[in-house]
């Protein structure tokens, strides 16, 4: 039982203790906020140029000739891309169809059959794709599929 004339137990902190915790805490909670600031200047034009193309530079030429002249393999009349919805990509056959890797986030999509390209050759040998980004009202959708020689 407790006895009235006891002081009450020391309970949360005492006056005084929490400056003296934030002051050996601020060395670390600096160094950390330094360190991410740092990393993100880094980080974020890497991330941003990485976006691109996804083509080494030599290609770059050749791949915007042929996404230019490009049209879905079942509507002859609509273009597969606005050069920025195309990019060579990892494959897997699964399942007795073809999947896409898409680029911003790594997930494979399958692919339609009539959006296989069968009446072109691409220009060198890989596995292309047109499909938008996540997040799009469309994402999700293969517009067109070219698959690579393995030259």
């Amino acid at each position: 039982m407790h006895d009235p004339d006891d002081p009450p137990p020391q309970c949360g902190w005492r006056p005084g203790e929490y400056w003296m915790v934030f002051r050996l805490t601020l060395p670390t909670n600096l160094f950390w906020l330094v360190a991410y600031i740092i990393a993100f200047i880094f980080l974020v034009p890497h991330l941003a140029r990485g976006q691109d193309h996804h083509h080494p530079a030599r290609d770059v030429p050749i791949h915007e000739k042929f996404y230019s002249t490009w049209y879905m393999p079942d509507n002859p009349n609509k273009s597969c891309c606005n050069k920025q919805d195309c990019y060579p990509t990892e494959v897997k056959f699964q399942l007795g169809h073809w999947w896409a890797r898409r680029r911003e986030d790594g997930k494979f999509i399958p692919v339609p059959d009539t959006k296989i390209e069968r009446h072109r050759d691409n220009p060198d040998g890989r596995n292309h794709v047109c499909m938008p980004p996540p997040g799009s009202y469309n994402a999700g959708e293969v517009f067109c599929f070219s698959l690579g020689t393995g030259g």
